[in-house]
Parts: C-alpha cells; structure tokens; sequence
C-alpha cells in the first residue's frame, strides 16, 4: 500500500542550482505549488531563467507540451521572504553546505512554519540529527514531548545535481525523525520522479563517504604529478567507463563544496584517510571553484 505525501504546497528555501532543480521537479513531476525563497533577487531572476531554459528544451524534445509547461511554471512563485512560507506543509533547504548556516535557517523555520510541516534539508554531508536539535523549542528539553515532536519532523532529503536529469534521492534520518515523516518523505521524492535510497546518518552518507575520498585520491594525484589532469579523467572515462573523469565531476559539483564536503568527513570522523588535498585547498583559496566560477580543473567559457 503506497504512502500519501500529503503535500499540498512546498516552500524551498535557496535559489541556487540545487533549490532551482527541486523546485522544477516538485511543479513538474509531483505538481505540487513550490513557493521559492532566496536572499538574492539576482539569484532568483537566474533561477526563473533556467527554469524557462528547462522546459522550453522539453518541449523542443517532445517530451512535455506547451500547456504541460505552462502549467509547471505557474506552480512556482517566488517569494520575498520566509515568513512567506509560514502555511507550507513542507519546506526543502538547499543553502551552502554550512552547519551553522542550516541551524540558523532552521530555527528560523521553528519560528515561522506550521508545526506540522516537515523540514528537510538537502544538505549532503551534515548530520542531519545536529540540524535536527536546532529546532527544540528554547526552554524544552530534548527528551520533552514537544522536543522529540520538533526535532522528529526533520529529515534529509538528498537530491542529485543536476536534479531535474539525477534519479536518485538519498533518504536520511536523523536519531529524532519519526516514521510518519520518513515515510511521506520517501512518498513525495516518489512523486517527484525519483528512486530512494536510505542512508544512516553518517558523515557523507552513503554517496560522499565514498564519492568524495575518490575525487580527494585524484586531485591528490595531480598534486604528487602521478599523471596529468587529462590523463587522470581519461582513465576513469575509458577505462571505468565513468561518464566524466574525478576532476571534471569535481569541477561541475564545485570545488568549495568538494571541500567542504571533505572537511565535513574529515571533522566528523577524525580519520586521515579523509584530509583535504592540499592542491583542493588552494584552488578554493583563489576561487577557482569549477564551472560555476569559469575556471577550476579546467577553464569554461560560458560564464
């Protein structure tokens, strides 16, 4: 027997390139109203944009008609503040991958939201159970009825960049997420097109405990001049039959994430097989951080 989300409007809280995918995909394939929210009118105006870009390449393809996209767009409104997604039965937050961040933000949604939404976060490094403990009540306990009931309906939601092509979702709960929540959540990641994966609430999960050492072990090896960039992704292109090479997929996740990542797995566990290359460390440092910044492994010309 299948699980009913419940979802009957979403609020999603970054406008980047991860909260701009949810969004499209929440309208798309769950069609669900998504109201929109970020700091930066530029960021927002950006988001609309690829928006517009995504479905008018889906109707190019024949995969979508003109009236199927229209409608998709018009489940998404932006909107100017938080306090704007107070009636939302669910919220997705998609800022940078920052632990106090996020528990600002997350306070921030104790404070606004209906005390029954659920709260996700798609973050895809951070304990989802520190975030979690940022909603108890001040002046309540952890253990308190309304604590465990605050801190149980949040959840990690981590979806694949880029969203709208990535079908997985990876399911995180925190020590305090009910299963009623889990459970819708799966269900409105099902809705949205996905398959789910579930993870324990470790440092990385079960994708960046894995995905991350690999790139860190390549950009490592360019640093030590095992062999070149080129030659590095060729391998694992022709000879994994990986889709890009580690430093080209380090480029297009963006390399103060990767590094931000690594510190998260690194911190968390205390294990030194987890260091942060040097060379990645440096490469943040002058704001070569990949494709979004025009230059990081490699140059881009489209920025």
């Amino acid at each position: 027997m299948s699980i009913a989300h419940g979802i009957k409007q979403l609020g999603v809280l970054g406008a980047g390139q991860m909260g701009t995918g949810i969004a499209f995909v929440s309208a798309l394939r769950a069609k669900v109203p998504v109201l929109l929210h970020d700091a930066s009118q530029d960021q927002l105006t950006k988001s609309l944009t690829f928006i517009d870009k995504l479905l008018s390449k889906d109707i190019s393809k024949g995969r979508l008609t003109s009236s199927e996209a229209s409608e998709a767009k018009d489940r998404i409104q932006i909107v100017d503040s938080l306090h704007a997604l107070r009636d939302v039965d669910m919220v997705i937050e998609a800022v940078s991958e920052n632990l106090e961040l996020k528990r600002r933000v997350f306070r921030g949604f104790r404070e606004v939201l209906k005390e029954e939404a659920i709260l996700a976060t798609n973050t895809s490094s951070i304990s989802i159970t520190k975030i979690a403990a940022s909603v108890i009540p001040e002046g309540k306990s952890a253990a308190s009825e309304e604590g465990q009931k605050a801190a149980g309906r949040v959840v990690g939601l981590h979806f694949f960049n880029p969203v709208p092509v990535m079908k997985l979702v990876e399911l995180i709960s925190a020590v305090q997420t009910s299963k009623d929540i889990l459970d819708r959540s799966r269900a409105f990641a099902e809705a949205c097109g996905k398959e789910v994966a579930t993870s324990q609430d470790v440092p990385g999960f079960v994708s960046n405990a894995l995905l991350m050492p690999f790139i860190n072990e390549a950009i490592m090896c360019l640093e030590k001049g095992v062999a070149t960039r080129d030659d590095i992704d060729k391998t694992f292109r022709l000879g994994m039959a990986h889709p890009m090479g580690p430093l080209q997929l380090a480029d297009f996740i963006g390399l103060d994430t990767c590094l931000s990542i690594q510190q998260t797995l690194y911190t968390g566990t205390s294990d030194s097989k987890y260091r942060p290359s040097v060379l990645l460390e440096r490469m943040v440092d002058a704001q070569w951080l990949g494709r979004k910044s025009g230059r990081g492994f490699y140059e881009y010309n489209d920025n």
